[in-house]
């Protein structure tokens, strides 16, 4: 997530979105997303307090900790502390409070070298300065389901897709599939809802791979950027806003600008796993050791939009916990 600034009373509303960010995302810890948004405010104020040009806010979530920077296009800020000599993150009373004996100038710094990790200052090669910073919050760790692929015989036929590719979608279906996993989510809880849409993604993302081998002759393994071609056209017949970013032999990147399910997935986020499922099951199948799905933006959550990663073969160590995995699933890898 990416901020332009140019002028101080843009900061408040920007602390508030960043905070309802982590809080979404986060262990549960208000007081550990509150003083987050203290340093965000302090890190973002001093750039534009004592800087000629705007400022460059971004946030990344790759890992356990949010990575904050803040980039100022001209002037000067005070110099933060050097790399390796700032304080471990605290939020003691007795070391908060003596910040208010430091002169003004100082106190900014101070607070982030209190509450965040790994400050880190280094001038631009132009002009300005850029600090760095991970945030001391936790991101919620991934329950992670790899249901194997059903054939229940009920699966649409694949003389059924369109003439635009996929299979098409009613406003009736779509309530239903909402509502059963509200139902499931509200009788047996969070982590059986998603195991449902999990088992349901796998064995409907099967069918659906081989609609578009079908479609479009395709023999083998697919590719990654047939993998990425086979996401967009599945979730375009459904009415989804999916693009692919990126394409390469480690991983696909797609972002999606709408909800096939609309606005209703904000009352139903386990529906999320239905995109996991369907391009995790799909990635696992054309690949030797599985894939991993790492959905980093969710429109189910409060994201403006959606960021899905699908590793072809095993996540990063870092961002692993984060992601769900799928095996390759015994016999053919393809079909």
């Amino acid at each position: 997530m990416d901020w332009y600034l140019d002028r101080h009373d843009q900061l408040g509303e920007l602390r508030r979105e960043i905070g309802r960010y982590l809080a979404r995302h986060a262990l549960p810890d208000r007081e550990a997303v509150e003083d987050a948004e203290l340093v965000v405010s302090e890190a973002v104020g001093n750039a534009l307090r004592h800087t000629a040009g705007p400022v460059w806010v971004s946030l990344s979530w790759a890992e356990e900790h949010p990575a904050l920077t803040v980039y100022d296009v001209g002037g000067s800020l005070p110099r933060p502390l050097p790399p390796g000599t700032a304080p471990a993150p605290s939020t003691d009373a007795d070391d908060l409070a003596g910040l208010a004996d430091l002169p003004e100038s100082g106190r900014g710094m101070g607070i982030i070298g209190l509450l965040a990790h790994d400050v880190v200052s280094r001038l631009r090669r132009e002009s300005g300065t850029v600090v760095s910073m991970r945030l001391a919050v936790s991101r919620r760790p991934t329950h992670s389901v790899d249901p194997p692929r059903r054939d229940g015989g009920l699966l649409p036929a694949l003389d059924e897709a369109g003439p635009d590719g996929g299979f098409g979608r009613e406003s009736f279906l779509r309530a239903l599939v909402v509502q059963m996993s509200r139902a499931v989510e509200h009788h047996h809880g969070p982590d059986a809802a998603e195991a449902t849409v999990a088992q349901v993604g796998i064995d409907v993302g099967g069918q659906m791979e081989a609609e578009f081998r079908l479609a479009e002759q395709v023999v083998g393994r697919l590719s990654p950027q047939d993998l990425g071609r086979c996401y967009v056209r599945l979730k375009h017949a459904i009415d989804g806003g999916f693009s692919v970013l990126e394409a390469t032999d480690e991983r696909v990147v797609l972002v999606n600008t709408r909800c096939p399910f609309g606005e209703t997935v904000r009352q139903a986020p386990a529906l999320c796993r239905m995109t996991s499922s369907v391009f995790g099951g799909i990635a696992a199948r054309n690949h030797d050791v599985g894939a991993s799905v790492l959905l980093e933006e969710r429109i189910a959550v409060g994201d403006p939009g959606c960021r899905v990663v699908v590793y072809l073969g095993q996540a990063p160590a870092d961002v692993s916990p984060f992601a769900h995995h799928y095996g390759t699933p015994a016999g053919p890898a393809v079909v």
